[in-house]
């Protein structure tokens, strides 16, 4: 893990416009989670469709896993704080998703796969993000990629935080993964009590900050475990400076926005109801999905 030394300067940061907690809900057969981004917050927190969180030490709550579902339409980003997961999809991808981890896929046209837990006790903990397809890019051919906790760039910063870059840049370290459309930043914080980070954002791009530890604040707003800030889109401001009196780890999690009409049903998400239409019609006969 590499220590930096260059610290992006922000001027003026974002403020928090709201804070979320989320709702607990059921996935797959019967995963409990919370789920933090909503479809109501689509459009206001675009290219970003969906956050869930999960973590539970009591088997019961995740051991049947995500079997075999369709998706069309967008990528599915998940990172894996602790637990083991496989997967396995119709493009004939498979992959073992471990500590630290990261599963990046992009389900294009069409994918089916499966999520199943690989352990029968101890903790399982991490989260799902929905990163939104350009029009022009839903119906590409489906793509995945694991990413092993040592596959993802680091840097600890002079205050001592700890930085994992899963998707962007940030401090001159570029991350596992980039988008030219929507330009995803996806960072895992972790801040010893009495620190503070800087980022730099493009003033144009949604981002939002959730807390899985501690607590930490942003321009004086204080921002709890298990809360979600969205920052607020101000053209004067040109980062977020995130600070923390406790030890805390967090996400960072900006984008550019696609501007494009947002049609979601279940597992599609399209642009035109037609579109969803097409993919359940795909999925019924037996269409939809990359066969290996």
């Amino acid at each position: 893990m590499n220590t930096t030394t260059n610290k992006p300067s922000v001027e003026v940061t974002r403020t928090v416009e709201r804070l979320v907690a989320g709702q607990a809900t059921s996935d797959g057969a019967g995963v409990k989670l919370n789920r933090v981004l909503t479809q109501n917050l689509q459009h206001r927190l675009d290219p970003f469709l969906m956050l869930d969180a999960f973590g539970s030490d009591q088997a019961d709550d995740y051991i049947a896993g995500f079997p075999d579902h369709p998706h069309r339409g967008f990528e599915t980003i998940t990172y894996m704080i602790a637990g083991r997961m496989l997967h396995r999809d119709s493009a004939g991808h498979e992959g073992l998703l471990e500590n630290g981890g990261v599963q990046w896929m992009t389900a294009g046209k069409g994918v089916i796969h499966s999520e199943i837990p690989q352990q029968e006790e101890g903790v399982m903990e991490g989260f799902q993000l929905w990163l939104n397809l350009p029009k022009r890019d839903k119906m590409n051919t489906p793509w995945y990629r694991d990413f092993k906790a040592d596959e993802l760039p680091k840097f600890t910063t002079a205050e001592g935080v700890v930085v994992t870059v899963i998707a962007g840049a940030s401090h001159g370290v570029h991350g596992a993964v980039t988008r030219d459309a929507t330009q995803p930043n996806y960072l895992d914080l972790h801040l010893p009590g009495g620190s503070h980070f800087a980022q730099q954002l493009p003033a144009g791009h949604n981002a939002f900050v959730y807390v899985y530890r501690g607590e930490v604040s942003i321009a004086g707003k204080a921002v709890p475990a298990q809360r979600m800030a969205i920052l607020a889109n101000a053209a004067q401001a040109d980062g977020v400076v995130i600070e923390a009196s406790v030890d805390a780890r967090v996400l960072l999690v900006s984008g550019q926005p696609l501007k494009e009409p947002i049609v979601q049903y279940g597992p599609f998400v399209m642009n035109s109801q037609d579109e969803i239409y097409q993919a359940l019609s795909d999925f019924r006969d037996g269409r939809l999905g990359e066969i290996a």
